[in-house]
Formats: C-alpha cells, sequence, structure tokens
C-alpha cells in the first residue's frame, strides 16, 4: 500500500527539540518534492518547511533559525528538526509528497505538544 509515514511526534517542555522523520512506502511513485506541514487546533494548515528536488527550502517566517528540513527525495524521505521550541508550534504535522504528474499525498499525521 502507498503510503507516508512519520514518526518522531511527542510532548516536549518550551525550548526544547524534536526531530520528525517521514519515509514513504516502496509502492509510493516517483515524488518531486516534500514537505511539512502543521495544523494547529482551531486553525488552517499550514506550510511549515518544504524542499526540492534541487535541495531548496523554504520555511514559514515564524520557525525560521529554529527548524530545519532534510529531504532525501530519491530515497522518499524527509526529515524536520525542530528546536527551541514554543507552545504555538504545537499542533499535528504532516507530511506531504508532491508525486510526479500525480498529484499529492498526506501522511496521517504525528502530534506535537509544546507545554511545561
Amino acid at each position: 500500500q502507498a503510503r507516508l509515514t512519520e514518526s518522531g511526534g511527542g510532548l516536549v517542555q518550551p525550548g526544547g527539540s524534536l526531530t520528525l522523520s517521514c519515509a514513504a512506502s516502496e509502492s509510493v511513485p516517483e515524488i518531486d518534492s516534500m514537505a511539512w506541514y502543521r495544523q494547529a487546533p482551531g486553525k488552517e494548515r499550514e506550510l511549515v518547511a518544504s524542499v526540492s528536488p534541487s535541495g531548496t527550502k523554504i520555511y514559514v517566517d515564524s520557525v525560521k533559525g529554529r527548524f530545519s528540513v532534510a529531504g532525501d527525495i530519491p530515497k522518499k524521505t524527509v526529515a524536520l528538526q525542530m528546536t527551541s521550541l514554543k507552545p504555538e508550534d504545537t499542533g499535528v504535522y504532516y507530511c506531504f509528497a508532491e508525486l510526479v504528474g500525480q498529484g499529492r499525498m498526506r501522511g496521517q499525521g504525528t502530534q506535537v505538544t509544546v507545554s511545561s
């Protein structure tokens, strides 16, 4: 079954760090780019970070300098290293993959909670 699987979420205190990982199953078609989105309670889903096949990385302003995305597009994996976490980083984090010529797919999501 073609799927994206996220891992690494959890509960962390403000100022702490977490690293999220995402891997695509072998049956996932060729991937063009990968990204992390998040959705906080009561808010719309937003792009957190993305990485293109050329290695270009994009971050939402609120995480610049704190988060780092690393992707291996041919291997269909992407990670998000999060440092100096804040309560406003709380939410469900989703891994997305833009498929070549076939739209996009999303993982089930992993919960990140930043709280003391």
